[in-house]
């Protein structure tokens, strides 16, 4: 490959940093999955050791340095979210690249531009946490995404945390007691249901990305009949829904306007228990939605927008 530009895709996430490479025909050279970039969770310093790995694994097979990346995407999570974070964030890959041939913005950029290549639209995310993003001309928005602690509804989180609360509910009494209770006492090998504190808010565990994983258990108490895990996959399609509506509005569609719409994120691993009533809600919103599945992951997603960053087009 010596004498072939490269460029960089870094799709970071609550739960784990994806990096890809590609040439300038877009085709995949070398990628890897690194933990989360997430800095209130790993620090500044931990978003630096997780770019420098990333970058110099995909860089490794090819014998290729940072010096022949001609364009780098980096979407990091909680980027834009604290001004004073960010401009640090902005500073990172600089420094793990050794030059200045680099972008940064939130992750969400990346869903959008692997789940529709690139073009107007709109992706909504639903992994460890949830948002939206969309395009369409020179207008851009986002929706959603402002945390676990009161956002992020229908994300990988958000399932878990209710999931959880009925969990609670159940095991005092004040709900009846569905399969999603047995479930994740064999999950966590409960003797005594508060045992399950210390599962969450024990030192060392609980920590988002632990949280987010635990939306599997509910996913199965739902496919196990629970009305209550049901019902909150039911209710998670909602709110996504409800964040695709509002880009709609931000970005100007007319109504009769066809809106391309994707999807990302773990969250959508459960199938039709979160798809089908995010599509019920979407229509029953607007009919001029077109749900379309995604053509690329987030992190070539962020390699193929380095490449439209740099003025070019795969060939």
């Amino acid at each position: 490959m010596p004498g072939h530009a490269l460029y960089l895709g870094v799709d970071g996430g609550g739960t784990k940093t994806r990096f890809a490479l590609i040439d300038g025909a877009g085709t995949l050279l070398a990628q890897t999955q690194l933990g989360t970039a997430y800095h209130p969770q790993v620090g500044l310093d931990g978003v630096r050791r997780i770019l420098e790995e990333g970058i110099a694994t995909v860089l490794a097979p090819l014998q290729r340095g940072r010096e022949d990346i001609a364009q780098a995407f980096f979407g990091l999570p909680a980027y834009g979210e604290d001004r004073r974070a960010t401009a640090a964030l902005d500073l990172i890959p600089g420094q793990v690249l050794g030059h200045q041939r680099y972008a940064c913005d939130n992750d969400m950029v990346c869903g959008w531009a692997g789940s529709l290549a690139c073009a107007d639209g709109i992706n909504i995310i639903a992994g460890t946490g949830s948002m939206g993003y969309g395009r369409r001309g020179a207008a851009a928005a986002r929706a959603g995404g402002w945390g676990e602690a009161f956002g992020d509804e229908g994300s990988a989180h958000w399932i878990a945390t209710q999931g959880l609360n009925a969990f609670s509910r159940m095991s005092d009494g004040r709900l009846p007691r569905g399969p999603l209770h047995a479930i994740l006492r064999a999950h966590f090998d409960l003797d005594d249901d508060l045992d399950l504190c210390a599962h969450v808010y024990g030192e060392g565990v609980g920590t988002r990305g632990d949280i987010a994983r635990l939306s599997v258990q509910v996913a199965q108490a739902a496919d196990a009949g629970d009305a209550v895990a049901i019902g909150i996959f039911q209710q998670a399609g909602e709110e996504l829904a409800r964040i695709a509506q509002a880009l709609r509005v931000l970005l100007g569609f007319e109504p009769g306007e066809p809106v391309p719409l994707s999807y990302s994120g773990g969250a959508f691993s459960a199938g039709a228990l979160l798809m089908q009533p995010f599509q019920t809600a979407l229509a029953r919103w607007s009919a001029d939605f077109v749900l379309r599945t995604p053509i690329h992951p987030p992190h070539y997603g962020a390699a193929l927008y380095a490449l439209q960053l740099a003025g070019a087009a795969p060939r």
